[in-house]
């Protein structure tokens, strides 16, 4: 990505609408035409020509990281598919519940199974999906919603998301139904959400923007189909989406700074750190005794 011209260190996909050269947000200024640098935010000077900035070709390597969590998460689904008994539609049919040795068995998550050691169901579990239409809703929901983020956050900060989420997801689940076994990539994806709903606050001053419109509406119809008889796994969702507003938060140096920068810093790194420990301890209490 290209990287603010007053700050080297920050990737942006920002850029002025008067002159091209990419900013990042405590650069920039909203105008009636469009974000604009410094330099033009008064509109009373002109600059030099702007540096050219190389970008990347079109779609090339444009979130890397979310295609590439998108392609775990089906290369996943397809080895189940293919498991004895099991389909394209229905990788998760009754008999693993019952064959230790089959792949949902082994990497699902639930109390007892944590409980007896399996430490890596805290996240695994993110990366499984009970039949065509659970992973085809989440992944598209990764798509949309991913994208912008990454290329907001970085790559790296947005791998760390992502995967910490995950892991406050399980720990939501494990705390609202530690007995039910619990799969899904939902916790993470909320993470992200979380996550756009500080970067919007950012941008925009405003919490009830797009993001918590999303946020509200995902978890209204989870409320409405296991009211209905479903089995959506509320905790896991409001857990990740917890996780993710704290770790962008811990991006953004607790309010101090803009979470929309490209390197993870101290702060940064230490609150994936803090998040990611809280939420395999809490993981940990609610699944001892279970056996």
């Amino acid at each position: 990505m290209p990287t603010c011209y007053r700050h080297p260190d920050r990737e942006t996909g920002l850029s002025c609408s008067e002159c091209g050269r990419p900013i990042c947000t405590e650069c920039m200024t909203m105008a009636p035409v469009g974000i604009r640098c410094p330099e033009h935010s008064g509109g009373t000077r002109r600059v030099q020509p702007p540096r050219i900035v190389r970008r990347t070709s079109a779609g090339a390597t444009e979130a890397l990281v979310t295609k590439a969590l998108i392609a775990i998460n089906v290369v996943i689904y397809l080895i189940g598919a293919i498991q004895p008994g099991a389909s394209l539609n229905d990788p998760m049919p009754a008999r693993v519940f019952f064959d230790p040795h089959s792949l949902y068995h082994r990497l699902w998550l639930d109390a007892p199974d944590v409980h007896n050691g399996g430490w890596w169901r805290l996240i695994t579990a993110a990366f499984l999906h009970a039949n065509i239409i659970h992973i085809g809703f989440n992944m598209f929901a990764l798509w949309v919603i991913g994208r912008p983020v990454e290329n907001y956050l970085g790559r790296a900060r947005y791998l760390g998301l992502y995967l910490v989420a995950g892991l406050a997801g399980s720990a939501g689940a494990l705390l609202v139904t530690p007995n039910v076994p619990t799969v899904g990539a939902s916790g993470a994806i909320f993470g992200i959400l979380g996550a756009m709903l500080i970067l919007e606050w950012q941008l925009t001053g405003k919490l009830g923007g797009a993001a918590m419109t999303m946020i509200v509406i995902n978890l209204a119809i989870g409320f409405a189909y296991n009211g209905a008889g479903g089995n959506i796994s509320i905790g896991g969702h409001v857990g990740g989406l917890i996780g993710g507003i704290l770790c962008t938060l811990a991006f953004a140096n607790w309010g101090r700074g803009h979470a929309a920068y490209g390197k993870i810093g101290v702060t940064g790194a230490a609150g994936l750190v803090v998040v990611a420990a809280g939420s395999i301890a809490l993981a940990y209490w609610r699944a001892r005794g279970f056996a």
